[in-house]
């Protein structure tokens, strides 16, 4: 008699996972050997740079990168030191701060990216533009449950 360990969502989700693993193992140390930048870090630069004024506040960006509160003002402490982001004051509320990204992490995010896109598009080569239509509708869909 199949039991919890045999649901299928049990699987999928382990083989999302999974997958998500093994890009992470490819495109990580790819990016940071070309350009030097963690792949979390770019994961905080693209967020920012393609947010309204390039700049969230802490408790945003924590959720977007799954990150604990604590977790993500340690890295943006590390980003800081390093000259890619800054902290802004909230003119409304002293309690919160924004992360911005500045010049010199917009310049290693656009050489970050260029390298990214040519390693995705190895790793997704052999996917038709209809798998990767249907790959980015469940992710939205799976996105919109969480």
């Amino acid at each position: 008699m199949p039991g919890p360990l045999d649901d299928r969502l049990v699987t999928t989700f382990g083989r999302l996972i999974e997958a998500y693993s093994r890009l992470e193992q490819r495109l990580g140390p790819a990016m940071e050997a070309d350009t030097g930048l963690p792949l979390t870090w770019f994961e905080v630069l693209i967020r920012l740079a393609r947010s309204p004024e390039r700049q969230l506040t802490m408790g945003a960006l924590a959720e977007e990168i799954a990150l604990t509160t604590g977790g993500v003002t340690r890295l943006v402490d590390r980003m800081e030191k390093a000259g890619y982001v800054e902290r802004l004051p909230c003119p409304g509320d002293r309690r919160v701060s924004y992360a911005a990204i500045t010049s010199t992490g917009r310049e290693i995010l656009d050489r970050a990216a260029a390298q990214h896109a040519r390693e995705l598009g190895a790793a997704f080569a052999d996917f038709t533009e209809q798998d990767l239509d249907a790959l980015d509708g469940l992710l939205d869909r799976l996105r919109a449950r969480g």
